[in-house]
Parts: structure tokens; sequence; C-alpha cells
């Protein structure tokens, strides 16, 4: 079961001032109206008492100044929410301190922003303009954006049967079958990382799995380059002594007094 409330403005009058200039200059016809959170909550059983509902409303701050904005049902909405199959973090430490305020039927909450706007014609935006409109409100490498509210929680708490391990035949396509998965996974890889997995794999004479791409491209992304890190490195032709992972920790080397992490 589920429960889908309106809350309060999602950004404040500087940032939505800032997002509303941007959109001008890429849909000029198109009139932000206002911004709002939106909280989906599945419950693990029938639905709250008048007490936990209550409860869950504080822990949300679901008080005064939350819900729709004025003539909102004459307004086009998008909704941006967690990239749907994911699990936020801010949905766990918002459903860690429900459960932690004697309300375990929450299995989980997830938060959303509804957009509301306005043509000066009062038409729906055209493709070319929410082609325009979407990078403006939203990362798609962790978010979605749904154009229509319903089903959106059935959407969001949907859970997926476990996929069979799959393959990509390299041996028989090569590059081109990397690339096709590269672009069909998302994993974005660069050419010189998919020249060598090719390389790799043709060594045992396999083809890679989707896990291992996955990994691959995990351990590879930009948040996890510690071996470009811990590289060698070459300014103006002289080799450094030492790599810029290596720099770091001379810090703490050289002056140990009063770490605590390091």
């Amino acid at each position: 079961m589920f429960r889908v409330s309106p809350g309060k403005a999602a950004l404040s009058s500087f940032r939505l001032d800032k997002l509303r200039a941007s959109l001008q200059v890429v849909a000029p016809d198109v009139s932000l109206v206002d911004t709002r959170h939106w909280y989906f909550v599945e419950l693990a059983g029938a639905a709250l008492a008048a007490s936990d509902a209550a409860l869950l409303d504080r822990i949300l701050g679901l008080d005064a100044g939350a819900g729709e904005p004025d003539g909102a049902g004459s307004l086009q909405r998008l909704l941006v929410v967690p990239r749907l199959g994911t699990i936020s973090p801010w949905s766990s430490k918002a459903t860690d301190i429900a459960q932690h305020c004697a309300l375990p039927m929450v299995a989980r909450i997830e938060r959303g922003v509804a957009y509301y706007f306005r043509t000066r014609t009062g038409r729906e935006p055209g493709a070319a303009e929410m082609k325009a409109i979407l990078p403006l409100l939203h990362d798609r490498m962790t978010e979605s954006v749904l154009t229509s509210f319903a089903g959106a929680a059935e959407k969001i708490f949907a859970h997926g049967e476990p996929q069979p391990l799959a393959t990509v035949n390299m041996l028989h396509g090569g590059e081109a079958a990397l690339e096709a998965a590269n672009r069909e996974m998302g994993l974005a890889l660069s050419p010189d990382e998919i020249a060598y997995l090719v390389e790799n794999f043709r060594k045992p004479g396999r083809n890679p799995t989707d896990v291992e791409l996955m990994m691959f491209a995990q351990a590879n992304s930009e948040h996890c380059r510690h071996k470009i890190f811990n590289a060698d490195w070459v300014i103006d032709g002289e080799a450094q002594a030492m790599s810029l992972f290596a720099m770091i920790r001379n810090t703490h080397k050289l002056h140990p007094q009063g770490t605590v992490v390091a």
C-alpha cells in the first residue's frame, strides 16, 4: 500500500529565480510557476492509523505551507524522482528515522520534486521545448522524470525480478559489440577502456558478462580513480618523485601528530 503527499516548496526564491532565467533562454514561451516536494511512502500492511499518519506528517514536515500551489489543476506538471530501480541516500535516512520513531510499518520513503509549468497560450510544452527543459531539471544518471503522477508510486517502489546472467558476444562482434553494450547499459566507458576490455577478454578467449562489465565501469568511474592518483606523472619532461596520492599521504607522513584517520 502507498501513501502520496505533496509537501512544501522544493526550491528557495533564489534558486527558483535562477532556474526561471535559465528556462527563459531555452524555452521562452514556458514559465515555471512553482515547485513542490512530493513524498511517496510504501507501507508494509494496511493504511496508517490516524495517530501514526499524524506522526509521519510531522516527520516529513507536512504542516503549514505544504500542498500544491494555487491553480495547480490548470498547470502542466513534471515529477523528478530518484532513478527508477534505485534507492536514494535520502530514502535510506528518512526510512530509518521513521522506523526509529515507532513507525515500523513504513517500509520505505522516497521524495521527488514536482515542477509546475504554464505556457502563454495554455498549451502543453512541445517535444523540442521538453528536450531543452529536462536537462535543467534533473540529472539523468541519478534521476528519472515522470510526466504523470498516476502510478508514480508503483513505478518508484516496483520490485523487479532478478535477471539471468548475460554475456556480450565480443569475440564475434569485437569493439562494436562492446560499444553497443556501453550505450544500452549506460556504462560510460571510454574508447581506450573498450579497447582494453577487447584485448584482455580475447586472451582467455571468452566473452565478458554483464556483471563484469558493470563492475569494470564502476571501478573506473570518475569517483574511484585512485589508480590514476597513484600513477607516475611527468611535468615539462621531468618525472616527479611522488604520485598525486603519495603527495596527499606525505602530509600525514611529515606531520602525523593529532591525526585521527588517515
